[in-house]
């Protein structure tokens, strides 16, 4: 038998492009021999759809586009595909009106409908707001030339219950185990499982600790791509029974994969095994560069702007966004101030000539003169401070705002999540954009990105403009104190403590939830950390206001961060 995974990249709502992308698929399949084809979560719709699921005309819709979808597939090909299904029950039994299933079609029908069983409602889930959970094992048998494959059906989070592999239980039920218990020869697991660093390791280490457990070979197919803040890395992957890899499809970039399974052996045959990222810093740059490729061409933007500083945060996103869309489709804006400094400027110049992306340079030095004559009055007899001062970042965001709305430019913020954690930006100033592209990458993070990308520079040609370049990232930008330049010779560490240390600290507020006493226990001193600890409640109105913030760790400012703005409980308690 022949099982195809189709790893494709959705596009939210667009019933009628995903339909086509599956039927593509599907033709690929067929023409590489293969009897099923195995589609990610809600492939039909994509996920997350959210609201969409509230609108009556939607779900109709989605019924209307799966029955011509099994009409329009490959006679000989039967698929499983994701979409939500109305719950008839609803009504009578004050269930959710919905279920998140998968369609087997076969044979130009609809011929079942399976539906998912676990449903998450943690970081940026919250799948009990509109479904209702399948109450059976799913299974069904593929029947090919007299021969018969038993399969076993999971929809994401059921495969997340193996208390074996946890040392807890998080549902009462335990999905994979129940379709084993069922008799199948074969699990397969349909996912839309967002990427964070680190997490594919972590899901194969599951999957095969699940297969060598029940003793049944695992298929597992995840969705590509990025939809707003989420972004999917794919990394399908098969799974023996002795719990050995034995195919993995490309992370970050659609694929089509089959893979065989004996039924002489009952197990899947070695495949393809498409290497998994060497570093984190590898992954970190694919996530991101998929996520400023797709939130651009599905939201309609063929070009972006960039304020370029020469700071490292700004490099770094220009050469991000250099990357997905094409240093011919990236504006880089310097504006320069009377406190800017020379290696400002002509750091930023040599970043773009290494990037080969277009620049414009808008001196503010006069706006910035305007804004204080017709301030004046109604500041005298005030000390000038950080209201003069973010009124820099200000110009610069109407500056790159009027761009962004003129060109039809996306416009990419550039700060990083431990400015975003401590409200180190500007509202309506450095914080203006359509996409928060390194918002959830932390300051040493952001560092350690730019050696990454400069000591690989072989496999980013694309990134250098002509030949015999040995960096991609100034050396001076790499090396000089972060500042910005708010003031003569102002320096970040003015306001805030080392990065390293704020780095440390955060992620152990935000990520790991500890208390200031632990922290303060883990070597870091108490008045740090109760800044700290002020600084980060105090700036939850300022995220709030935020661009949508590319997801690549734990828990980043965004879905997954629902912190009230008014409250008076202190984070690190």
């Amino acid at each position: 038998m022949k099982l195809a995974i189709a790893q494709i990249d959705p596009t939210v709502g667009d019933l009628t492009g995903n339909a086509q992308r599956i039927l593509a698929a599907a033709q690929t399949a067929v023409d590489q021999g293969a009897n099923l084809l195995l589609t990610p979560e809600l492939s039909l719709c994509g996920y997350p759809p959210k609201d969409l699921l509230l609108r009556p005309g939607f779900i109709q819709q989605m019924q209307t586009a799966t029955e011509q979808l099994a009409k329009d597939l490959p006679p000989d090909l039967t698929a499983l595909v994701g979409l939500a299904q109305p719950n008839i029950d609803a009504g009578n039994k004050g269930q959710k009106p919905l279920f998140n299933s998968m369609a087997l079609l076969e044979n130009g029908t609809i011929k079942t409908v399976f539906h998912k069983r676990l449903l998450p409602t943690y970081d940026v889930f919250d799948e009990d707001r509109y479904f209702e959970s399948g109450n059976s094992p799913n299974h069904f048998h593929l029947d090919v030339d007299g021969h018969s494959l038993h399969i076993g059906v999971t929809i994401c989070e059921d495969l997340w219950n193996e208390d074996d592999f946890w040392g807890q239980r998080a549902y009462e039920i335990n999905p994979t185990a129940e379709v084993v218990a069922a008799g199948v020869d074969l699990v397969v697991n349909l996912s839309a499982s967002p990427f964070t660093v680190g997490k594919q390791a972590l899901r194969e280490k599951m999957i095969a600790h699940a297969a060598s457990q029940h003793q049944c070979p695992i298929v597992y197919v995840n969705q590509v791509g990025s939809n707003d803040d989420l972004i999917f890395d794919g990394c399908s992957v098969a799974i023996s029974r002795q719990g050995h890899v034995v195919n993995r499809a490309q992370g970050f970039e659609t694929a089509v994969q089959v893979i065989d399974y004996s039924l002489q052996q009952q197990d899947l045959v070695p495949g393809t095994i498409t290497p998994l990222p060497k570093t984190p810093e590898a992954e970190i740059w694919s996530a991101l560069v998929l996520g400023v490729k797709d939130y651009s061409r599905k939201c309609g933007f063929t070009k972006a702007v960039i304020g370029l500083s020469g700071g490292i945060d700004s490099a770094l996103v220009a050469a991000i966004a250099a990357a997905a869309l094409g240093p011919d489709h990236v504006l880089g804006v310097l504006m320069p101030s009377p406190y800017s400094s020379d290696h400002s400027i002509s750091d930023a110049e040599k970043l773009a000539h290494n990037l080969g992306i277009t620049t414009q340079t808008l001196p503010i030095g006069h706006l910035m003169t305007g804004y204080d004559t017709t301030l004046l009055d109604l500041f005298s007899g005030t000390e000038p401070g950080v209201t003069e001062e973010n009124l820099q970042s200000r110009i610069r965001g109407n500056l790159l705002m009027a761009i962004a709305n003129k060109f039809g430019h996306l416009l990419l913020s550039t700060g990083n999540k431990s400015e975003m954690a401590v409200g180190y930006c500007t509202l309506y100033g450095d914080m203006n954009g359509g996409l928060a592209v390194i918002a959830d990458v932390p300051k040493t993070k952001v560092y350690s990105l730019c050696h990454w990308l400069n000591n690989n520079i072989q496999n980013h040609p694309g990134l250098i403009e002509g030949a015999g370049k040995t960096e991609i990232i100034p050396t001076n930008i790499l090396t000089k104190p972060p500042s910005a330049e708010l003031r003569p010779d102002q320096v970040d560490q003015d306001s805030l403590p080392s990065y390293d240390i704020l780095d440390d600290i955060l992620e152990r507020l935000i990520q790991h939830h500890q208390s200031a006493a632990d922290i303060v226990a883990a070597g870091h001193t108490a008045p740090i950390v109760k800044k700290v600890v002020h600084l980060l409640t105090r700036a939850e109105f300022k995220r709030r206001q935020a661009p949508p913030v590319l997801k690549v760790t734990d828990r980043a400012f965004g879905l997954g961060w629902r912190m009230p703005i008014a409250s008076r409980w202190p984070l690190a308690k």
